[in-house]
């Protein structure tokens, strides 16, 4: 049988909510399945670790994480500590320390789902946004000076490599090229930002030469925002920068009716590195402990994790059974119904 060793990394707000209800439906897809196994081991590293710590995970961890398959990662954020410690001494901490450059997020209307465009234009949301994960704006190069003098100053340096940018770009037309319309979009906005996004443009270009099958566009980042509200059905495959997709994949994720059903992986492709799986609605903490966080990002993601370890066959039949409670019920409140967490569970585990 095969065995796929899990680090479980549940965080802060609803995370550890959620989490508990993915593996639940994770160990009975593998015991339906019959083929495989999922080995967990939790660990307790986020804001509450820090509150009594200092940090947010052990100075070894990104180490730690080496000896794992995959990591299964709920979510980071606390209102009483500042997001830049929680975010860059966890999660950034290990998608820079473990090299995962490609974050890739699916966006589709799940049966059952309304969002806040008309039913025509919903209906056309099928796309795969792929985010550069490791540079661009997010890099942390930077700093503060004169501190406390009117002319204090902040200052962040968006970072774009030659290889940076051609590996991320290489990713997302494979991905394109798999996909049936062999659509790319990449996003940029070089009419403004005259060195970096001008460098990411040429670049992008060198590799597109060696995918002449692709249907490729550039389109600017405002513009892009606009036509994912107004022609949704003209996009699929899409790459862009750290920052742009950040903001980006959070609008396709409100236009398919809750960022609670969004899903995303923190892929580094090279074999013995562990990616990490996430549902992208953050901790919550307005909702923390009141049963009724949805869990369907969750699943989701454990179907895009079971897919990155080559149990197809167990993802599709995960997908299955949460589109078949999507549709049917029960919902939790951000998807328009009354019910908890534990009730969507339930159900997607009858489905299985």
């Amino acid at each position: 049988m095969r065995k796929h060793k899990i680090a479980v990394v549940p965080g802060d707000g609803v995370g550890p909510e959620v989490i508990a209800a993915g593996l639940e439906v994770l160990q009975a897809v593998a015991a339906a399945d019959g083929g495989f196994a999922v080995e967990s081991e939790s660990f307790d590293w986020g804001s509450d670790r820090y509150r009594r710590l200092g940090r947010m995970m052990p100075e070894d961890g990104v180490e730690t994480l080496r000896g794992f398959d995959a990591i299964y990662f709920g979510a980071v954020g606390d209102p009483e500590i500042p997001d830049h410690i929680t975010l860059w001494e966890l999660r950034l901490a290990i998608c820079q320390g473990l090299d995962q450059y490609a974050n890739v997020r699916p966006t589709r209307l799940l049966p059952g789902m309304q969002g806040p465009l008309r039913p025509e234009l919903g209906e056309q949301i099928d796309w795969v946004i792929v985010r550069e994960n490791s540079e661009g704006e997010y890099a942390g190069v930077g700093g503060r000076v004169h501190a406390g003098l009117p002319l204090e100053t902040g200052i962040d340096v968006a970072v774009f490599t030659r290889e940076g940018v051609a590996r991320i770009c290489r990713f997302a037309c494979e991905l394109a090229r798999s996909r049936p319309r062999k659509r790319l979009t990449v996003v940029t906005k070089s009419n403004a930002q005259r060195h970096g996004m001008v460098f990411w443009d040429a670049v992008c270009r060198e590799v597109l030469a060696d995918f002449p099958d692709l249907d490729v566009d550039f389109k600017l980042v405002d513009a892009m925002a606009a036509r994912m509200v107004t022609h949704p059905g003209d996009i699929d495959t899409v790459v862009a920068t750290n920052l742009h997709a950040d903001v980006l994949s959070d609008l396709a994720s409100a236009l398919t009716g809750s960022l609670g059903n969004g899903a995303t992986a923190n892929i580094n492709p090279n074999a013995g590195v562990p990616s990490m799986f996430e549902p992208i609605h953050g901790s919550a903490f307005d909702i923390t402990g009141k049963g009724i966080a949805n869990p369907v990002g969750a699943f989701w993601t454990g179907a895009m994790m079971l897919e990155h370890l080559g149990e197809d066959a167990a993802a599709e039949r995960l997908m299955k059974a949460v589109e078949r409670v999507t549709e049917n019920g029960p919902r939790t409140p951000d998807m328009g119904g009354q019910a908890g967490s534990a009730d969507v569970t339930k159900a997607v585990l009858a489905a299985l």
